[in-house]
């Protein structure tokens, strides 16, 4: 779906509307003995991920996409009560057979942002998978070609991370993709018109506050762990997003 002609609401109309509680997942799999504790915090472990995916279901929650939350944002769009969005950065090849062992049969759809450098790799989704998902209805978002700070970008860097890695995924999976989720979830305001220019609509971050002046390009996500049982995860959704 192309949305570059929508015109938003203002910012103050966007940022006073309540935010939609966004779920940031990395790899689902079972721990190593190798994982750090840091690496743990970017693990969930699939009977974890399937508790919390089952307690979102048993509490009436319904799964959106990015383009949902953009039309909600921009023009005040309807969503299904209770919605939640629940997306997964990199492109980790388990990601795949998680969607549909766990997340097929509760009738959820999620978003993907993928970096491309690793689309083909070993332990990372091949092209086929990721147009299979697209196909299916999830959504696919661009996560930069190999994960470099935005921050840090100058001059050609916004076409090697940016718009080269967009034109490879829209080619994927034959649809426009406009959704980006900054790495590491930073962010900066001079990122945004360049962002802004290559034909993204939104973006996401992870848990800072949201830029005064493009909402848009600083919605909020969370980062799930495998500690957070499923109701811990609903409170902790609760407590995040207002």
């Amino acid at each position: 779906v192309e949305f570059t002609n929508t015109v938003a609401a203002p910012a103050e109309k966007i940022l006073a509307r309540p935010q939609i509680p966004i779920l940031c997942y990395h790899q689902v799999r079972d721990y190593r003995n190798t994982d750090s504790r840091t690496a743990k915090d970017y693990i969930v472990p699939p009977a974890s991920f399937k508790a919390q995916m089952q307690a979102l279901a048993d509490s009436g929650y319904h799964t959106i996409l990015p383009e949902d939350v953009y039309k909600y944002l921009a023009s005040g769009a309807a969503l299904p009560e209770k919605p939640v969005l629940i997306s997964f950065d990199d492109g980790c090849d388990e990601q795949f057979d998680i969607t549909h062992s766990i997340l097929t049969p509760l009738q959820f759809k999620a978003s993907f942002f993928i970096m491309t450098v690793s689309v083909d790799r070993p332990n990372y989704m091949k092209a086929e998978q990721i147009r299979q998902l697209a196909n299916e209805g999830h959504a696919i978002g661009l996560h930069t070609w190999d994960h470099h700070n935005v921050k840090q970008y100058k001059g050609d860097d916004w076409v090697k991370q940016i718009e080269k890695p967009k034109a490879q995924l829209e080619k994927i999976i034959g649809k426009p993709v406009v959704f980006f989720a900054y790495p590491f979830g930073l962010w900066n305001a001079p990122a945004i018109p360049e962002l802004k220019s290559r034909g993204l609509v939104a973006a996401f971050q992870l848990s800072t506050a949201r830029d005064q002046e493009n909402p848009l390009y600083t919605i909020r996500r969370i980062i799930v762990t495998g500690e957070a049982s499923g109701p811990k995860l609903i409170a902790h959704m609760k407590n995040a997003f207002h």
